[in-house]
This record gives C-alpha cells, sequence and structure tokens, in this order.
C-alpha cells in the first residue's frame, strides 16, 4: 500500500472513530496531493507523495514559530500534534551523522571544495535524501562541511 492510500485508509479510520484532529490533518494532506495532482495533471509518485508530506510539515514548524512569538501554547500543541500525526506516513527522518555522511559523499563525489560549488553537491545530494530530511538541514550539513 503506497502512502496516499494509507493516508486514504487512516482518514477513514479517523471518520469512524470521530477522531477530529486527524480527520482535519489527514484532509489537508491529501487535499494539497490532490490539488498538486491536479495542477500538473498526473498522478504523483511516491516521491511526489513525501515532498508534499514534508511541505506539510514545514508549514506546521513554520505556525509553531508564529504561536510562540504569538504566546498561544493551544495552537503550538495543535501544530506539534499535526507534525506527530503526518511524521507516521514518513520514512524515518535521517540523523545528524546519516546527513552528514551523505553530504560527505556528494561533497566527493563532486570534487567540491568550497561553498561556490554548493550548488552542484545538493543537485547529486537532493535525489538521495527521498522525504527524510528537508532541503534547509541539507544545505546547511554542506555548508559545514564546505567550510561556511
Amino acid at each position: 500500500m503506497n502512502t496516499k492510500e494509507q493516508l486514504e485508509s487512516a482518514l477513514k479510520t479517523a471518520m469512524k472513530a470521530g477522531d477530529d484532529l486527524s480527520k482535519r490533518t489527514l484532509r489537508m494532506a491529501l487535499s494539497a496531493i490532490r490539488l498538486t495532482e491536479i495542477d500538473k495533471g498526473v498522478t504523483l509518485d511516491e516521491a511526489g507523495v513525501q515532498a508534499i508530506l514534508q511541505k506539510e510539515v514545514k508549514s506546521r514548524q513554520e505556525a509553531i514559530v508564529d504561536a510562540q512569538r504569538a504566546h498561544r501554547p493551544d495552537l503550538e500543541a495543535a501544530a506539534q500534534a499535526e507534525i506527530h500525526l503526518l511524521e507516521r506516513f514518513m520514512p524515518k527522518q535521517l540523523s545528524a551523522a546519516e546527513m552528514d555522511e551523505l553530504a560527505r559523499q556528494a561533497i566527493n563525489e563532486t570534487g567540491a571544495t568550497s561553498l561556490k560549488e554548493m550548488g552542484a553537491v545538493m543537485k547529486v545530494l537532493m535525489p538521495r535524501l527521498q522525504g527524510r530530511a528537508s532541503g534547509d538541514q541539507a544545505s546547511q550539513a554542506v555548508k559545514r562541511l564546505l567550510g561556511g
């Protein structure tokens, strides 16, 4: 069963259980997937669905920061719960050590020696992450390893 089917199945389960948080979060994720499919005119593959889920998590992380600034622990807790729910459908996130190792491999393959070559390194590195880390995390690791 692919991730999209898992999301749909979890939504049905949440509807039967009357779980409002899960219903709302899963509907938003499925809506984002369907909207992207309609806009592009294609059915998303597994990597595309994972990219959408990654964006959904990132938007909720930004919502947490905004809630903290506004001193709204209720909104912060709700966003954190949504992130926790979405992460169930995502691959296990890379540890810092695993990210550094993948970044080192990409740097070695490209022969990069300075931050000027970061684009080439990122081009090699990003397909290997497959939803297990964000672009921000990858760029931070590459910058650190290239001495930036």
